[in-house]
């Protein structure tokens, strides 16, 4: 049977790992298994770093959404259900970008759930 040397595919994957690592400290960037395992760990953490990214915008919009609510008379869970009674269909996103940069905008929304809440039929 042939030896198998692996040419270059050996060193390319090494340099891949080793590149990734630049910057680590001490032997994170200079030895390989160190520095794979600091890239594969690094790499755990940055997916999900991105599914808590989401989770995080989403309770900052809440907290700015509700903020705002309490400035017009209104809790967050109410001002949530009068826009949906209402029909409007804005997402948090939208809304807390409303609440921050434009307060009339805002207040006439509040209105607008505060009115449907009122003419809901109690159940």
């Amino acid at each position: 049977m042939p030896r198998v040397k692996r040419g270059t595919k050996r060193s390319d994957r090494r340099k891949k790992i080793l590149k990734r690592a630049s910057g680590y400290f001490l032997t994170k960037s200079k030895l390989y298994q160190a520095a794979q395992e600091a890239v594969e760990r690094g790499l755990k953490f940055a997916y999900s770093g991105r599914k808590q990214k989401k989770r995080q915008f989403r309770s900052l919009w809440i907290v700015r959404i509700g903020a705002a609510a309490k400035l017009n008379g209104m809790s967050y869970s109410q001002f949530v259900h009068g826009l949906k009674v209402a029909g409007i269909e804005l997402d948090r996103k939208v809304l807390s970008d409303i609440a921050t940069n434009d307060a009339a905008g805002f207040t006439a929304l509040a209105e607008q759930a505060k009115a449907a809440l009122a003419n809901q039929p109690a159940a």
